[in-house]
């Protein structure tokens, strides 16, 4: 009997070790974050490739067109300017010495104009007179003739010195118009963002097919649109007018409401790149686009199809194939479950069949031990 209560002690004793270690090493649970599956809007979009960017409506390079010696620099980097505002001047005196030498000479031929065309008055007046004794008989027909000639010759001579006024005059708009090619003027309202040159520094033109840095940058920044490279494969889908949202990098979690403005009629092709069809994007409301500075790197989804009120899971719990990990919380067990996918994009999926509403499906599938059967527990839970 008492080698009996001996055995069943140590059958016992061996039981507890037995369940001890058991307990201490069985796997424990892994946690996993879930999502739930509910109804709401569900979009197809397309996005940019590479970075977008916030780019002016307009933006001009300046440089005068012709070199020279810069005078007045009138702007700074930063300074907002109108239209026809002179940027900078380039010595020029020898060309204002040519608009008053034009202007002299104006005033000269209206002088002589002024001269030949009293004379006129005065031969015309002489034949008339003539004329008139002519016909009392009082000169001879010859006397007639010379003054009606010296009248005419007066008339052409008058209208050749006139004609001299008007040379003269154009003159003297070829000499402005040679000044005014010394002055670089703002062909729209805008701000200046980069100034090449100083007082007292040569600046030329670019020569064709070799570019110089311009020596005013000037921006118009009231009118900025967004240029995105969009996939070759996703741009036959896109259309004008078609709804979109811009992301700037600089401004997370806000999204601008824009619209397709145009698409380019050719693919790019760079040289280790996907090619791609550069889209603009143009915000709906300009007003919001004060915040934006022109260069911002940006990202665009493009809306092709959107329905509303659809049952939707997180597009980062589907695996290959339509398949996600169903948490059971019963059992605390995955299973596994395909479903039929209607609309998707990168944050959410159209399910057509295959789900409920509130059930939870796992969204960390990267996680070791994460799948089907696994015992897991849920991180909100913790």
């Amino acid at each position: 009997m008492q080698k009996l209560r001996r055995w069943a002690l140590v059958l016992l004793l061996a039981a507890v070790i037995a369940a001890a270690v058991w307990y201490f090493t069985r796997p424990k649970p892994v946690e996993v974050t879930l999502a739930k599956v509910d109804r709401g809007l569900v979009e197809r979009t397309v996005a940019n490739t590479r970075a977008a960017t916030v780019t002016a409506c307009r933006r001009a390079k300046l440089a005068p067109p012709t070199g020279g010696q810069i005078a007045r620099l009138r702007v700074r980097e930063g300074d907002r300017v109108k239209k026809n505002q002179v940027l900078l001047e380039l010595w020029s005196e020898d060309l204002r010495a040519q608009v008053r030498l034009a202007e002299d000479q104006l005033s000269a031929a209206r002088a002589r104009a002024d001269q030949v065309c009293l004379s006129t008055e005065l031969a015309q007046r002489e034949a008339d007179r003539a004329q008139q004794l002519r016909e009392e008989r009082f000169i001879s027909a010859d006397a007639l003739d010379k003054a009606v000639s010296q009248a005419r010759a007066q008339r052409a001579a008058c209208t050749a010195a006139r004609a001299d006024v008007e040379q003269a005059r154009a003159g003297i708009q070829v000499a402005q118009a040679s000044l005014s090619r010394q002055r670089l003027r703002a062909p729209f309202d805008g701000v200046v963002a980069e100034v090449t040159g100083e007082l007292g520094e040569f600046t030329t033109p670019s020569p064709p097919g070799i570019p110089t840095p311009p020596a005013i940058d000037l921006i118009d920044d009231s009118c900025l649109y967004v240029t995105a490279p969009i996939d070759e494969v996703d741009a036959p889908a896109i259309q004008l007018e078609l709804p979109a949202r811009i992301s700037v990098d600089a401004f997370p979690g806000r999204k601008f409401p824009a619209h397709v403005r145009r698409i380019a009629p050719y693919v790019l092709d760079v040289e280790k790149q996907a090619r791609t069809v550069d889209v603009e994007v143009e915000f709906n409301d300009p007003k919001e686009t004060g915040v934006l500075l022109v260069g911002y790197s940006a990202d665009v989804e493009i809306v092709l199809d959107a329905r509303g009120d659809v049952l939707r899971v997180p597009t980062a719990a589907i695996q290959e194939g339509g398949r996600v990990l169903l948490y059971r919380p019963d059992g605390r067990r995955l299973e596994e479950r395909r479903i039929q996918s209607g609309l998707s994009n990168w944050e959410y999926t159209e399910v057509s069949s295959g789900l409920s509403a509130g059930d939870q499906v796992v969204l960390s599938l990267e996680r070791k031990g994460v799948a089907p059967g696994a015992k897991v527990v849920p991180e909100q839970a913790q």
